[in-house]
């Protein structure tokens, strides 16, 4: 544990002239960035440029952006949350009343059936598991550690058709983190085939969020959290606009989130694969917006300091009638586009070896810290995640469109971290396990049950807003829009757990929702 932060990351790159030159043309072209040195300065002064002069040109007409003259504090005036039309709390209670009640189990077993995530599992010498009905001894091991249950507590109520034994030797021989996120994209990918998503989003847009996980003590990665209030450590999920996390994992509660970030896009394993990301203030950093502008990420987040943090001029001369007081007045602070040039091939060499996999990028940031100064690598990505930083929060002054999207997007993210709390309900929340292994199993187990019941779920909503359609009901697309999946009147979690019927493939099911002359999927 820590090797990292000793070892020398630079051997992990990728050699300039024999692996990165004959891969550059085609990363550029992915990553929407210019191939050459001078090109990708120039787009990017010219970025920055333009931003801060049409802010500059339109602040008479922001209304909601004040700059105090005295002090050149910017803040941004409240606005009043757009509340749900009447006709979508209508639609809701009645979606709530249609929809059938199914057990977490019946819903797992359901997304196992018509994807075939089960099939991800097996044992790790690859040979054919030796299990009676694999998919359902596969659905009850992801109920019982995605929900926290453990083996024990699992086994004494699904009255005997499973012993505890058999769960943790399944979890332990027939499971590993690699696949539990492969099944987690089997749901994922068939989820975004459903027209009824399409309302919600397209999966171009993300958001990144951590969450508090209670762990017992004496434990490599636990700690006290000074942010969260506890004792454990974080779950952190990339969830899309669709309401459905692409990717998770369990990070200690010192860790900058910031650093996971790019990890998270990059270790995703399903189709989706967002361009937008949002974040909160703990997502973002300047060696974080630099590697992200590199790989073609736009990244958004929300900071909630931004009357405290420097605005870089584009040249250390220029001055704005009316933003002027927003930048600092030392022309040392102004972006550095000579280091960038100069440097240009050690960014381009650092950003294909992440995107390679030679090199991590939770490594990378990790070492790529305030406490890097007067390492060049570090100061180029500084350079290049000030002119980025800057963009970011003169768009997010002076664009409320901007700020509404990203208040969804990280609120789509709160909201999943409450469903998958809700949903690991077992042991009172704590997690027991002590192995780092097993905690990572953990989240990702949570994950494959949450993305199932989503799933499921949404597949019923489907049914349900195509029978209410066929009754007459107006069901409007911004109507649809508001209305989540991640439903709870319908997730039965407690009880008896039936596991009788598990084998038997439901009915196949209509990812189509046909709702007439207003279909909300167009």
């Amino acid at each position: 544990m820590g090797c990292e932060e000793y070892g020398d990351w630079t051997k992990m790159l990728l050699d300039w002239e024999t692996e990165c030159v004959p891969r550059l043309p085609e990363f550029c072209e992915q990553a929407g960035l210019p191939a050459t040195a001078q090109g990708f300065v120039a787009r990017l002064k010219t970025r920055l440029t333009e931003t801060a002069a049409a802010v500059d040109a339109g602040y008479p007409d922001n209304q909601d952006l004040v700059i105090d003259p005295a002090t050149g504090t910017p803040s941004l005036k409240a606005r009043r949350g757009t509340e749900r039309a009447a006709s979508a709390e209508v639609l809701d209670a009645e979606l709530e009343r249609r929809l059938p009640a199914r057990p977490v189990l019946e819903h797992l077993a359901r997304a196992a059936h018509w994807t075939g995530w089960w099939h991800r599992f097996g044992p790790l010498s690859g040979s054919d598991p030796k299990l009676k009905d694999p998919l359902s001894r596969y659905v009850i091991t992801a109920f019982t550690y995605g929900c926290n249950l453990g083996p024990a507590q699992a086994a004494r109520h699904m009255r005997g058709s499973v012993t505890a034994h058999e769960l943790g030797a399944i979890a332990q021989r027939h499971v590993t983190a690699r696949s539990l996120g492969r099944a987690g994209a089997d749901v994922i990918d068939a989820y975004m085939l459903l027209d009824l998503v399409a309302a919600w989003g397209d999966g171009s847009v993300a958001a990144v969020d951590g969450t508090m996980m209670d762990t017992v003590i004496d434990n490599l990665l636990a700690e006290t959290s000074i942010r969260y209030g506890g004792f454990g450590g974080i779950a952190h999920h990339l969830v899309a606009d669709t309401y459905i996390a692409l990717f998770s994992r369990f990070v200690p509660c010192g860790a900058w989130e910031a650093v996971y970030l790019i990890d998270s896009l990059l270790a995703n394993e399903s189709s989706v694969q967002p361009g937008t990301v949002h974040a909160d203030t703990q997502g973002q950093s300047f060696p974080v917006f630099g590697l992200a502008c590199l790989l073609g990420i736009d990244l958004l987040p929300r900071i909630r300091n931004f009357q405290d943090l420097t605005f870089h001029r584009p040249d250390p001369s220029v001055r704005y009638r009316h933003i002027d007081a927003l930048f600092s007045a030392d022309p040392r602070t102004a972006v550095n586009w000579k280091l960038i040039e100069k440097n240009w091939p050690t960014l381009m060499r650092v950003a294909l070896s992440v995107k390679e996999g030679t090199v991590s990028s939770v490594t990378l940031l990790r070492r790529l810290n305030n406490r890097s100064h007067k390492n060049e690598t570090y100061q180029v990505f500084r350079e290049v995640g000030r002119a980025v930083r800057t963009v970011v929060l003169l768009r997010y002054l002076s664009e409320p469109s901007l700020r509404e999207q990203i208040t969804r997007a990280t609120n789509k993210a709160e909201a999943y971290n409450g469903f998958t709390k809700w949903l690991a309900f077992g042991n009172h929340g704590l997690l027991t396990s002590r192995d780092p292994e097993q905690q990572e199993k953990s989240v990702k187990f949570l994950d494959l049950v949450a993305s199932s019941v989503i799933f499921s779920t949404a597949i019923d909503m489907s049914s349900v807003l195509r029978e209410m359609a066929s009754e007459g009901w107006a069901i409007r697309p911004e109507d649809l829009a508001v209305i989540s999946p991640q439903r709870r009147a319908n997730v039965l979690r407690f009880g008896d757990y039936d596991t009788d019927g598990l084998h038997i493939p439901p009915s196949p099911y209509n990812p189509a929702l046909n709702l007439g002359d207003g279909d909300a999927a167009t």
